[in-house]
């Protein structure tokens, strides 16, 4: 039963159907292999609603909203300077610019395609007037995004906290130090080729530039630390901290800084809508798929062979890594996330990884998809907006990757770095 619904499954993902449909259909295929009764395809819509019933995954829609607000109200541009007045004057100076405001961009999306597309814009374009290679700076822009979803808030974690029935305040607290790890390899990196290639620095900033600087970031750097001092201090949940999140936003684009009109709701919202919906269709069909799989005992299975290949956890850990970057090269990553959890998720704590800490592995790994071919999302709008060719990108953004897998070796073999920050707080 299983061979058949994955070759159903291989054989839609390749005919380039929907990863939604796609996994919908893979999972009536497996109710209909298991009999033929007209009760037994009713678990269907059961299942499809109930993987949609939870209260913490309404806060996914909303952090979406709050990232649509904060950008439309012209906060990525006070960001960038920000940014460009801590690092600018360094070799490379807008090259690690790009990568500091992808770290306080964090703290208002979580989504690493948003990060792209907004500093994107701003960022590639500024860095190929100022010298740099247009695949370089295509290619920095790219990677820095993953930081994105990787410190909080991240809406990965909220659909893996969700599922897996880990706490999200908890996962957010072990995102920091991941990502600043995250930051500085890929700043160590930018700096040598930098170097190597002869690339600019910028002027030094005076005293009161950075004072200007600093005066207009305090803004934007206000909302994350309202949205994780109230869910780490328990003082409102991650679903509260999001709508607050969208109130906040709100109140700085209408009346602080004046920037968003009511015409310019509709349009965050229908688009607020659309990433919402097609997420939430992906957790839906993956939830038909998910119980096709645990009724048949696959990941027992899974976890069996896994267990008589070695007894070692390091091991079993390195197998688990590969497994998920290459599942990540050609999945959906929140499909992979919805599919993967349930069967790795056991498996990890099985042989002693904690939880919190196999969620951070989880969603770095699955991350580091969005800008590897030949599916990452994050490599078309960069392509989008440098107008150079995947190819030539994929090739200039190799060294990066070697350096996000760096990160991602270095955090799942160090859980102290994730649960540092949660054993302080008390969530680990």
């Amino acid at each position: 039963m299983f061979a058949s619904v994955a070759v159903v499954f291989f054989a839609l993902l390749i005919l380039g159907i929907p990863i939604g449909f796609t996994l919908g259909i893979a999972g009536v295929v497996g109710l209909l292999l298991m009999g033929s009764g007209v009760g037994l395809l009713s678990m269907a819509p059961l299942q499809y609603f109930s993987g949609l019933d939870m209260f913490t995954l309404m806060a996914m829609p909303f952090f979406i909203l709050a990232g649509e607000l904060m950008n439309k109200a012209g906060i990525t541009k006070r960001l960038v300077n920000f940014a460009n007045v801590l690092v600018g004057h360094w070799r490379g100076g807008l090259a690690h610019a790009n990568i500091i405001a992808s770290v306080f961009f964090a703290g208002m999306t979580g989504a690493a395609v948003s990060d792209t597309a907004a500093l994107g814009t701003m960022l590639i374009p500024a860095m190929v007037d100022d010298g740099y290679d247009v695949e370089f700076s295509a290619s920095i822009t790219a990677a820095s995004s993953i930081i994105g979803p990787t410190i909080p808030p991240s809406n990965m974690m909220v659909i893996y906290g969700s599922l897996m029935n880990v706490s999200i305040a908890g996962l957010f607290a072990a995102g920091f130090l991941p990502g600043i790890v995250l930051a500085i390899l890929l700043m160590i990196m930018s700096a040598y080729l930098s170097y190597k290639r002869g690339y600019p620095k910028g002027p030094k900033t005076t005293f009161k530039q950075k004072l200007v600087g600093t005066k207009d970031a305090i803004i934007p750097l206000l909302m994350p630390i309202i949205i994780l001092g109230g869910i780490l201090s328990g003082l409102f949940t991650p679903t509260e901290a999001a709508s607050i999140a969208v109130l906040y936003a709100l109140i700085i684009g209408f009346f602080v800084l004046k920037s968003i009109t009511f015409k310019d709701l509709l349009p965050m919202l229908l688009k607020t809508a659309k990433i919402t919906g097609s997420v939430f269709l992906i957790i839906g069909a993956a939830s038909i798929l998910s119980w096709v799989l645990a009724i048949n005992q696959v990941p027992q299975a899974i976890a069996a062979f896994l267990l008589a290949t070695t007894g070692n956890p390091k091991l079993i850990l390195l197998m688990i890594l590969i497994l998920m970057l290459i599942v990540g090269m050609f999945m959906d990553i929140a499909a992979a996330l919805i599919i993967l959890g349930p069967i790795l998720h056991p498996i990890a704590v099985g042989v002693g990884i904690a939880p919190i800490h196999f969620g951070i592995i989880m969603v770095l790994s699955l991350n580091i998809a969005l800008m590897t071919p030949p599916v990452g999302a994050c490599l078309f709008v960069a392509c989008s907006i440098s107008k150079i060719s995947l190819a030539r990108l994929s090739k200039a953004i190799f060294p990066f990757i070697i350096m996000e897998m760096l990160a991602l070796f270095i955090v799942a073999y160090i859980p102290e770095i994730s649960l540092f920050i949660p054993r302080l707080l008390g969530f680990a």
